[in-house]
């Protein structure tokens, strides 16, 4: 075998040890070391050099790949940038409305210092971006679907912990069910945001935290709270490691679309995944791959998932790929 992709983590909550467990897996990745704001960090391996995050950039001819595992209401933003001036990046940037500007930024300083940044991956954005594409193209004639959950929204849950008086807490994103089954039906219903989902909080506040003004934060929220109907529970430390430790989701993409003289079509796709981190940081750590393949073969600057062919993502070189799977 050729020599390891050599990977660096930059951050380490629940995605950046999700990162490092989904690189045990792969057969031609190994693990440089972790960065994180808190200096050392207890990972995963008992070897692995984990470091404060400023040390990273006396790695830039050790690491082939970083992956960025920060939060994108505020960490991804200021980090993506700042390393893609130093190291090939790979991120899961999710703020949907703010992804163009996101590409531009990160583009420009990427190209400027010769290296290659694949934003936005993961399932959503990532995989679903993809489906919607793909059923799209396939059938002109038709509508896209997208809807998330049940499950907790790393994203979203993030944003909600970033609230002044929150201390802790989770976001659920519930789909609606009925509406769903008007899609499957083919009935291509015209559906307001508030009408394919409703999301929940979960919210340990700080001592002394006003708790209206914590529920008004969140329901205001722009990009992530403030066209869906949003309901606050108000919990403690105890409730919230007892029930709500786990981090499950999923979600569907489902095209209704119509060929020839009005035949009925309908393509799906679904995830449902007990550990969202740990998905979403093995979709990371793929195209870790594709990011440092693209590199070597001089594609420089951003990419999305819409940029990157399957292959570069996946282990095994085109002829095994066509061989074995086509």
């Amino acid at each position: 075998m050729s020599e390891k992709i050599r990977v660096g983590i930059v951050g380490y909550g629940n995605l950046g040890r999700g990162a490092e467990s989904a690189i045990y897996q792969q057969p031609d990745m190994e693990l440089v070391a972790v960065f994180s704001r808190r200096g050392k960090v207890d990972t995963i391996g008992d070897d692995v050099l984990s470091l404060h995050i400023d040390e990273a950039e006396k790695y830039q001819d050790k690491i082939d790949v970083m992956i960025m595992c920060g939060g994108s209401a505020t960490d991804l933003p200021e980090q993506v940038p700042q390393f893609a001036k130093m190291f090939n990046t790979v991120d899961s940037y999710d703020t949907h409305a703010k992804i163009p500007e996101f590409y531009e930024k990160v583009d420009g300083v990427a190209r400027e210092n010769g290296k290659t940044s694949v934003i936005s991956v993961g399932w959503d954005p990532g995989l679903f971006s993809m489906n919607r594409v793909m059923q799209e193209a396939v059938l002109v004639d038709g509508s896209t679907y997208t809807f998330w959950g049940k499950g907790l929204s790393q994203g979203h849950s993030d944003a909600v912990r970033r609230v002044d008086g929150v201390k802790n807490g989770v976001q659920y994103t519930l789909p609606s069910e009925s509406a769903m089954d008007r899609v499957r039906r083919g009935e291509n219903p015209d559906l307001s945001t508030s009408e394919k989902h409703t999301r929940e909080c979960y919210v340990v506040l700080e001592d002394g935290a006003d708790a209206e003004e914590v529920e008004q934060a969140i329901k205001t929220m722009p990009n992530y709270f403030d066209e869906y109907e949003t309901t606050v529970h108000f919990i403690t430390e105890e409730e919230l490691a007892r029930d709500h430790a786990a981090m499950p989701h999923g979600g569907f993409v489902i095209h209704s679309g119509k060929t020839g003289e009005g035949t009925n079509q309908i393509v799906e796709f679904s995830l449902k995944l007990d550990s969202n981190p740990e998905f979403t940081s093995s979709v990371l750590v793929a195209y870790a791959r594709a990011a440092y393949r693209l590199h070597k073969e001089g594609q420089i600057g951003a990419k999305t998932v819409y940029d990157i062919g399957v292959g570069y993502i996946h282990p095994s070189d085109p002829a095994t790929l066509r061989k074995n799977y086509l």
